[in-house]
């Protein structure tokens, strides 16, 4: 049999599987985080018709003469590039600036992903469009396990509760008046909690003396603290805190200049519970909670996974991505570090497919599937004229 019929129908085979991977990549142009994949080519092994030969002094070198047995498929690769920006004005949708994947888990089995079109379900888990959990760390009051915590799913509890945190400090800033006649009083509330978030007054006294201003105070529960200000040439000299029921009153930023009454109390640290209200997610991936009482409180972070040899990735469908031994393990981290890209909410990464590489591709497949099976047709005729030749 001619060696040349063996070489097209390799090439026929080659170039059909050139063909599948381009049309693929054509199909997918408007994925969510697709990455296009390319065909590689090698040689098959050659038959060798005679060796090569050394020289001598009589006699030159030869080369060895062979003569190719066909193609075949090198391997097909993954172009990781990174695709153009879409904006969807979306929350939950999170798009990856750089190298990374997000980490998913569906029917127990964790992959790997591009695409972050995401939403919340029925249970306030984040999903992906087919159901996969987004995975990442779970704060606790607020603070995210750092080192090598476990994964776990990305959850917006829906009745979360900002606990209340009892005032323990607050401050006194702005000018006494040096020259108010003694006797003069005037009096400044702040709003405090206790540790259960219930609200109480505290009430700070003023009263002019002749060597400065004495303080009175008391916060509605039978608490009460005592303290006096003294200046010169406007600064405080002595008195700069005043402790009632367990809140400290920082007074040292108050002056004491004439004609000026601007004393006021302000940044007590308490606060009353609050219910979860609205949520948004940062570009280090943090799902960041807000609170009815104005707080804010990190809820969970998303986490980002890196490889290797992210091209050893497999694809697995649902645009997902499996480990192999070519990739080897995730490495996890937070965007923006180690190496990761950033996110960008309200965003998503579309695929990397280039249009005009492709169609490029397209003919250039078709023309080699043409002439490998102009090889074949040719070998059919040379076959033909041999049966022939017996007539």
């Amino acid at each position: 049999m001619l060696r040349s019929l063996d070489s097209g129908i390799s090439g026929l085979r080659a170039h059909q599987t050139m063909l599948d991977v381009t049309a693929n990549n054509i199909a997918n142009v408007n994925t969510t985080g697709f990455k296009a994949s390319s065909t590689q080519f090698e040689d098959t092994l050659s038959q060798m018709l005679h060796s090569a030969g050394g020289s001598n002094a009589e006699v030159g070198s030869t080369n060895p003469a062979q003569v190719g047995l066909g193609v075949k498929v090198a391997g097909i690769a993954t172009d990781f590039t990174q695709g153009s920006t879409s904006s969807t004005g979306k929350p939950t949708d999170m798009m990856i600036s750089g190298d990374g994947f997000f980490t998913v888990k569906s029917a127990g089995q964790t992959m790997f992903s591009r695409a972050g079109s995401f939403n919340f379900d029925a249970d306030g888990q984040l999903a992906t469009p087919d159901g996969a959990l987004v995975q990442g760390w779970t704060a606790t009051n607020g603070v995210v396990p750092s080192g090598n915590a476990s994964l776990s799913t990305i959850t917006l509890p829906k009745n979360s509760v900002a606990p209340a945190i009892a005032t323990t400090a607050t401050k006194l800033t702005g000018n006494l008046p040096s020259d108010a006649a003694v006797g003069t009083s005037f009096t400044q509330t702040e709003g405090i909690y206790d540790a259960t978030g219930a609200a109480r007054n505290l009430n700070l006294t003023f009263t002019k003396t002749a060597a400065g201003w004495d303080v009175a105070g008391s916060d509605g529960t039978g608490a009460t603290g005592t303290a006096s200000l003294t200046f010169a040439n406007g600064a405080l000299t002595s008195g700069g805190t005043i402790s009632v029921g367990g809140v400290s009153v920082d007074m040292s930023a108050t002056s004491g200049f004439a004609a000026l009454q601007t004393a006021t109390m302000s940044g007590q640290d308490g606060r009353a519970s609050g219910t979860l209200q609205s949520y948004s997610l940062s570009s280090d991936g943090r799902l960041i909670g807000s609170y009815s009482n104005g707080s804010t409180e990190t809820i969970a972070q998303i986490a980002l996974a890196n490889f290797a040899n992210p091209g050893g990735l497999a694809k697995a469908g649902s645009s997902d991505y499996a480990p192999t031994i070519a990739s080897g393990a995730a490495s996890y981290g937070i965007a923006g570090t180690n190496g990761l890209g950033t996110l960008v909410g309200g965003s998503l990464e579309m695929s990397n497919v280039d249009l005009t590489q492709e169609f490029s591709d397209l003919i250039i497949a078709q023309r080699g599937f043409e002439a490998n099976a102009r090889i074949i047709t040719t070998s059919d005729q040379i076959l033909q004229a041999l049966n022939q030749m017996q007539r």
